[in-house]
């Protein structure tokens, strides 16, 4: 909401420049979130973060003071700083891939691997905390976990081959990633069922 409020009018956005201009050498404005744009979210919550000395001086002018309730709380901080470091990982892989100028079908089911394991490790966290927030938080990534297990869920046998040879075929991973399933899942590598054996 403040993020709309400051950019709403010139003056609004030149009011906030000015707040900044004292301190830092490049004035910027808040970053709307949009719900298209990868990492957009994560994106908004730093900046906001970065610029909340600048929002408060800003709701201190006496033209806004109707619009003082809307300054986020250090407690709200708090719980923002949290959510930038749940969402950073996938920041960083999906900046990752897409900025790759080779190759990279041989390193999907390794970054699923790894974002499974991020959200699996936030839900741990999370999992008996009972403020509102962090129950919150806890439904939030579950519902991302279970978007993203849709998505490869729907991996074909075919493309899922294709994943599997493009893994092996990688020499820094070879058959490294299939011996840490075949360890998640209590199942010894040399079993004739185990992922390990069968991908050989």
């Amino acid at each position: 909401m403040l993020d709309v409020l400051i950019t709403l009018t010139p003056g609004h956005r030149n009011e906030f420049i000015d707040c900044q201009k004292a301190k830092v050498h490049i004035p910027v404005l808040p970053i709307m979130d949009v719900k298209t744009h990868w990492n957009s979210t994560l994106q908004s919550l730093e900046r906001a973060y970065r610029l909340r000395e600048f929002t408060h001086e800003w709701l201190q002018k006496p033209k806004y003071t109707q619009n003082r309730p809307l300054f986020t709380t250090q407690d709200e901080w708090t719980i923002v700083k949290y959510a930038m470091e749940v969402l950073r990982p996938f920041r960083y892989w999906t900046v990752w891939m897409s900025k790759r100028h080779t190759v990279t079908l041989h390193h999907v089911i390794t970054v699923y691997n790894v974002m499974f394991d991020h959200m699996d490790g936030v839900m741990r966290a999370l999992a008996k905390k009972k403020t509102q927030w962090k129950e919150d938080l806890f439904f939030a990534v579950k519902s991302a976990q279970q978007k993203v297990s849709k998505y490869y869920a729907e991996v074909t046998p075919t493309t899922g081959m294709l994943l599997i040879s493009a893994e092996i075929l990688d020499p820094f991973r070879k058959l490294r990633s299939f011996r840490t399933w075949d360890k998640g899942m209590d199942i010894n590598p040399e079993d004739e069922t185990s992922y390990t054996t069968q991908n050989q």
